[in-house]
């Protein structure tokens, strides 16, 4: 299991613009949370960090969709080479895990490269204006490491934004599977390279 962690995309950076389809068959647009934060989550079905986070995923989003969060997470992996990706598995994976939040497919990769993103999960927090307030890890806890799933860290960092107060710059990349890139397709950003 190879080991790659989040670019840290630059904290004030303004959320990409993405229109993507949703696994319930309607579009969705990062405009349709304007006035309202909005947590963006690249994942896949398979990737043993997701799966290693998938009930917390579920009952984080159940209780932030509730406080007023939009959240969207993006499945962005090749699916030519990775089908148990592709968007009909996705919509099965989302009812299976009790994923509230949109699930939405970037076919052609542009929106992953738009925010830079690099590792499943790779979570981007933005605030009522939609600049860029969070980016790391949802917690310490990783396959294997016996450390208890919590959320902690994107948890206060969300619980910050919805009370109108600053985050905490300092922020841990978060670590995961590399995105599946298509062939010859990889960013200039991503090196490919392993993390700790």
């Amino acid at each position: 299991m190879v080991k790659t962690a989040s670019t840290m995309l630059p904290l004030g950076t303004t959320a990409p613009t993405f229109s993507l389809s949703n696994v319930d068959g309607t579009t969705i647009s990062n405009s349709d949370s304007d006035g309202r934060p909005l947590l963006v989550i690249f994942m896949c079905n398979h990737c043993p960090f997701v799966v290693h986070l998938r009930d917390a995923l579920a009952e984080f989003g159940d209780q932030y969709l509730a406080k007023g969060m939009a959240i969207v997470a993006i499945s962005s992996n090749d699916v030519e080479n990775y089908p148990q990706d592709g968007p009909e598995e996705m919509k099965i994976e989302a009812e299976s895990a009790g994923y509230q939040f949109a699930y939405l497919y970037d076919a052609d990769q542009s929106v992953a490269k738009a925010y830079k993103a690099a590792c499943t999960p790779d979570f981007f927090l933005f605030d009522t204006d939609h600049a860029l307030v969070y980016r790391g890890q949802f917690d310490s806890s990783r396959p294997g490491n016996e450390v208890a799933v919590t959320g902690q860290d994107l948890r206060a960092a969300c619980d910050a934004v919805l009370a109108g107060e600053m985050v905490d710059v300092n922020q841990k990349p978060g670590i995961g599977c590399n995105i599946k890139w298509k062939v010859g397709a990889e960013p200039e950003y991503f090196t490919g390279q392993s993390a700790e």
